[in-house]
């Protein structure tokens, strides 16, 4: 049995948790915050959760195993979080066969849809929609609490509210909290989101990513409960949405509403930018109330722009780089910690 502690309760921390726990590993969680932390960037309505990707059968095979992953988390936490309502995405028509063909090859169902199908969406002129029907939307916030349940009522497991790291001894595999307390382990993982790279080095870049929550027209809500979530739609093609359903709201983004930033925080321009934007991918968008407006942020390594995770220590692993696609990939950090715990005895 190893000690491994985990620091962060966002999603990384908390699938980690599980499969730690689940592995037989001593588990202790700690965070600056409640467990689950509701500051955390994974704490949110939803995340898509999806299969294709083009030219990389590969990446293709391990999103679908994911989609899977999840669906069995889902049976062992309990919560009801995992909406399988379907992907769309924006396709040229000249190319969409091939994608349908890769998709085959990969053995995961899709189907074109037109555009007229439809009918609230906005694609860009000469796209279809290419439907991945097992796929959807994670309930991010239920993901969290249902996790969180489960470790508390596990007897191997200690979840540290309110404890705030400070500083890491890499060397020593050890935390210091801000009342000076000491946490050490035979394994350490760093998930604390945006704030990793304060604690050790992990060269990051920091994205701001502005969303905007609205609240469909009363005519149009069973509609919207149905809906698929989707991205490359709206008239340029960056857009992306995910459906209300279940408690949450409609949720509009586009890369075009990401931007590079130096520190955490909002501004008023980037708002006013993605209220103008909805038009590019709501047909009659003035007809939906805007709820909430929402700056979240997340890292990148700033040598691939991707997620990545780190070894600031020998027995210290770092996910400072979460990435846009952070949430949906956590069992894939969960695997990664149980095979370095296993390699590692206990001191």
């Amino acid at each position: 049995m190893t000690d491994v502690v985990i620091a962060g309760a966002g999603v990384t921390g908390l699938i980690a948790a599980v499969r730690c726990a689940r592995a037989g590993h001593r588990v202790t969680v700690v965070d600056r915050g409640p467990i689950p932390n509701p500051a955390s960037s994974s704490f949110d309505h939803h995340r898509a959760v999806r299969a294709l990707n083009p030219g990389d059968p590969a990446a293709t095979a391990t999103a679908a195993a994911l989609h899977r992953r999840w669906l069995r988390l889902q049976a062992l936490l309990g919560g009801h979080f995992y909406r399988r309502i379907g992907v769309v995405t924006g396709w040229r028509a000249a190319s969409i066969d091939a994608a349908v063909a890769e998709a085959d090859r990969s053995g995961l169902p899709v189907t074109v849809v037109e555009p007229k199908v439809l009918p609230h969406f906005v694609f860009p002129e000469g796209h279809w929609g290419l439907l991945e029907a097992d796929a959807g939307v994670l309930l991010a916030e239920r993901v969290l609490h249902a996790a969180a349940r489960w470790l508390r009522a596990q007897p191997a497991v200690t979840l540290l509210p309110w404890r705030q790291v400070v500083e890491v001894d890499t060397d020593a595999a050890q935390l210091r909290l801000r009342d000076g307390a000491r946490l050490s382990g035979d394994l350490v993982l760093l998930a604390t989101g945006a704030w990793t790279g304060e604690l050790v080095d992990a060269p990051t870049v920091l994205h701001r990513q502005t969303t905007v929550y609205l609240r469909p027209p009363g005519d149009l809500a069973a509609w919207w409960e149905q809906a698929p979530s989707a991205g490359r739609i709206g008239a340029d093609g960056t857009g992306w949405l995910m459906p209300p359903g279940a408690g949450t709201l409609l949720k509009v983004s586009s890369s075009r509403l990401c931007r590079t930033v130096d520190a955490l925080g909002e501004d008023a321009e980037s708002t006013s930018a993605a209220t103008r934007y909805l038009g590019q991918v709501l047909a009659d968008a003035d007809r939906y109330r805007i709820a909430a407006v929402k700056q979240c942020h997340y890292t990148v390594d700033a040598a691939t722009g991707g997620a990545t995770l780190t070894r600031p220590g020998p027995a210290v692993v770092a996910r400072a780089a979460t990435g846009g696609d952070g949430f949906r990939t956590a069992p894939l950090v969960a695997d990664h910690l149980v095979e370095l715990a296993a390699a590692r005895p206990a001191a």
